[in-house]
């Protein structure tokens, strides 16, 4: 992955002091949250009422129009409410001066927004420049939070907007709306404008960003999948962001509400549980690797001397580039760039057994390289592994519908023998 990945286990541990002196996330609670546009018979969005943990990520999810960025966007006031209350760490913030609240609240959007004149380092200082913290201190933020979401300070900072990829100015956009270390972060369709496979690992990034920092994270999609990955909690909204089932992701796939949240979920449930489990959660097994500065003949007696009849070859910064096979070597003539298959798709730790699926599916070596924060190889996750853990799955379900039937059958004798009896002592009071 040419984009930043995940962190790996060193780089973690060297950033946890920053990582525990930092704010954590704050309470948000809406007390009957209405806006209603002039000249319009309904409002756009209905009293809505809901409490939101410190450090969940909440995910509002729902058609198009039903009301669900209105209603993210009155939480920062960018939209104000017709009326209602918004409480955030128990604080009435509805009449607040809404410029104060924004500098206190990150905010990342769809295309990153970030401003196309200001260098990267710019960008992300805006808001802790407004609200006058010592430069000092903001050049070593701007340094701390382009590491935080993997892009190297001394190669990105000086850049603009316009020389960066898609995914590169979405990971500087959610730099920019932590800078100033806010408790809360909305995020409103943030990675809808990206490919799938760059969208893919900007979810791992804020799963891996979340781990560490714990923030309050409201995020809006009309993408099911990406809620399921993401969620602590998803909100489902109907018109009018009216809730119809407001619970964690395993509750909604096992227990949809009614219809309309069935039609969110919609077919292979099972296989969107897949959602539920990381890498990190399974065997992740290491693979003979080789790297493009290994002398030809080293890796080709590895290869012919191993137990496996492919190598990953790693190129000069540790990253996952190349499957070569025992063929392979014997086209390459001396030199290895015409040897071996393109690494298509790698995943991270943070990364769903479902994106790990995919990518085996698209790599013909039968598994996927894991990567750490810079892209660097981790291990393996095969075929195999993901398989049982599909089989588990689906195993869990079945014994699921079981209980489940079992639990409609001993329902219906419960009434069938409470009418019973209701009928019997209807029988001795007339014939007393």
């Amino acid at each position: 992955m040419s984009e930043a990945t995940t962190t790996t286990a060193s780089n973690a541990a060297s950033s946890a002091p920053k990582a525990a002196a930092r704010t954590t996330g704050a309470t948000i609670e809406l007390e009957n949250l209405t806006k209603r546009y002039p000249g319009s018979s309904e409002p756009a969005v209905d009293s809505v009422n809901m409490e939101i943990k410190a450090g969940e990520l909440v995910i509002f999810v729902g058609p198009s129009g039903c009301g669900k960025s209105t209603t993210l966007k009155m939480i920062n006031r960018l939209i104000e409410p017709t009326s209602g209350r918004i409480r955030i760490d128990g604080e009435d913030v509805t009449d607040m001066d809404p410029v104060k609240l924004r500098r206190k609240i990150g905010y990342a959007i769809q295309s990153s927004g970030l401003f196309p004149h200001m260098t990267v380092a710019q960008n992300i200082a805006l808001v802790p420049k407004m609200i006058g913290w010592p430069t000092a201190k903001i050049k070593d933020r701007v340094e701390e939070m382009l590491d935080l979401v993997g892009l190297d300070p001394g190669e990105f900072r000086g850049r603009y907007p316009r020389q960066l990829s898609g995914g590169q100015q979405q990971r500087v956009g959610v730099a920019r709306a932590l800078a100033a270390d806010p408790p809360v972060l909305l995020m409103d369709e943030p990675f809808g404008a990206v490919d799938p496979i760059t969208r893919d690992h900007l979810q791992d990034e804020l799963i891996r960003l979340q781990h560490e920092l714990h923030k309050t994270i409201v995020f809006v999609t009309h993408d099911f999948d990406e809620a399921i990955k993401l969620g602590d909690r998803i909100a489902v909204l109907r018109e009018r962001s009216h809730i119809a089932q407001f619970d964690t992701p395993e509750a909604i796939l096992t227990n949809p509400a009614d219809d309309f949240v069935s039609g969110f979920v919609g077919a292979g449930a099972a296989l969107k549980r897949l959602n539920l489990t990381r890498v990190r959660d399974v065997e992740v097994r290491d693979y003979p690797t080789v790297t493009v500065d290994d002398p030809l003949q080293e890796i080709f007696n590895k290869l012919r001397d191993g137990t496996t009849s492919e190598l990953l070859l790693l190129d000069k910064r540790g990253r996952p580039y190349k499957w070569l096979r025992r063929g392979d070597l014997m086209r390459a003539r001396g030199s290895l760039a015409r040897a071996g298959t393109l690494v298509h798709d790698t995943v991270t730790r943070d990364a769903t057994l479902r994106d790990a699926l995919e990518a085996v599916l698209t790599e013909s070596a039968g598994r996927v390289a894991v990567t750490g924060r810079r892209g660097e190889y981790t291990g393996v996750v095969d075929m195999e592994t993901l398989m049982n853990s599909v089989h588990e799955l689906l195993e869990q379900d079945r014994l699921d519908a079981i209980e489940h039937q079992h639990d409609l059958q001993d329902q219906r004798a419960e009434q069938t023998h409470r009418a019973q009896e209701g009928e019997g002592a209807g029988y001795g009071e007339d014939a007393s």
